[in-house]
């Protein structure tokens, strides 16, 4: 454990003794371009060298703001500075060097604070909903148009998602709009950390909400039903999704995240036909009379919308034997092709044949009962 401590206080070493070129610019972490332009004008004035003629002090300042400058006013260096404590990346001369982030995670580990700075507030993408759609298997053959309503989070409309009755925000007092507050850690004797954290008073927004909207009691969202049109191709695969982007639950300051359908069997409205991939199974019972002496018609509901019954049968003295099958071909599912082509392909229909064979009366002759 000693050994960890040690290791740990070096990097923490590492970290203090790097530059913090924000600091150095006396601006902060969201400072906009025209902010770092104007504190730089205004301190190479201040320690120009030739306003500080023989003050070394004054030289090292002027330089270490140039090279301050020189990261900030630069987007791909200043987004490696934030990301790795590097301009050059990760894999840069500098090495990947500290920044809050890498030396916070490491700071929770062994001490159990809460490390890294927050940055300002982030908008971040929702989570996916997902919601099953239950269809006859008559759908999946033909296609349809599956109108359904779902209970979602919606905006509210009232006070169009600011969650403010007045549509007013007010400058958090606690960061001061800046939406990160700055807190120090004593880390050992003269060690002190300092880092950025996401202001806990609004949740990073720098702006807080005074006049709570009655409807959604400033949450800015509200539970309630949206409609859907989806369309079911005709022989889609069962428990196949449909992504509906964007189309999740909706909080304000969140890009919602999507809705995922998932096209469900329901088997009581099977019309006793299976389905295995592309093809149908179909089990069909017959009397002994009908499997040994044949001479019969049967004619069976069949799931296409624009097709008439299909037909069963066997001629005078045409036997069927136990497990027997037909195949009908091209009556099984449609095929839905992964170009989005209309060819018109289909399964086969597989007619299995189970023979009724009647069971004999045992009779008690004592009590001549059955």
């Amino acid at each position: 454990m000693k050994i960890v401590f040690l290791i740990v206080l070096v990097c923490v070493a590492a970290f203090v003794s790097a530059k913090d070129y924000y600091q150095i610019l006396g601006v902060s972490k969201g400072a906009s371009e025209k902010e770092i332009k104007t504190a730089y004008r205004q301190l190479t004035l201040k320690y120009h060298p030739d306003k500080n003629k023989g003050n070394q002090e004054a030289h090292d300042k002027f330089i270490e703001i140039g090279e301050a400058y020189e990261v900030l006013s630069d987007e791909k260096k200043r987004a490696n500075y934030d990301r790795f404590g590097n301009p050059d990346g990760p894999g840069g001369p500098g090495g990947p060097g500290f920044n809050g982030d890498m030396f916070g995670d490491m700071f929770q580990q062994f001490f159990g604070g809460h490390g890294g700075h927050g940055g300002g507030h982030r908008v971040r993408k929702g989570d996916s909903a997902q919601a099953n759609l239950h269809v006859s298997l008559k759908d999946f053959y033909n296609g349809k148009l599956i109108e359904f309503d779902m209970e979602m989070m919606n905006l509210c409309e009232v006070c169009d998602g600011t969650g403010s009755k007045d549509g007013q925000t007010h400058k958090c007092g606690k960061c001061h709009g800046q939406g990160e507050i700055q807190i120090q850690r004593q880390l050992a004797p003269g060690m002190i950390q300092t880092m950025r954290m996401q202001c806990d008073e609004c949740g990073g927004k720098g702006n807080k909400i005074t006049n709570h909207c009655p409807h959604c009691r400033g949450q800015g969202s509200v539970h309630g039903p949206r409609h859907y049109d989806v369309y079911l191709k005709p022989g889609q695969a069962r428990d196949s999704n449909v992504v509906l982007e964007g189309e999740g639950d909706r909080h304000p300051d969140i890009i919602p995240g999507d809705l995922i359908l998932n096209f469900r069997e329901d088997f009581k409205q099977s019309w006793g036909y299976r389905r295995v991939g592309n093809n149908l199974y179909r089990t069909e019972y017959l009397s002994l009379k009908e499997a040994t002496q044949g001479n019969w018609k049967r004619a069976i509901r069949f799931l296409d919308d624009n097709d008439g019954d299909i037909m069963l049968s066997r001629d005078e003295n045409v036997s069927v034997l136990e497990g027997e099958v037909d195949i009908i071909k091209g009556k099984g599912m449609p095929i839905v092709h992964p170009d989005d082509s209309h060819k018109q392909e289909y399964g086969d229909l597989f007619i299995e044949y189970k023979v009724l064979i009647p069971t004999a009366k045992v009779w008690h002759h004592e009590n001549d009962e059955l």
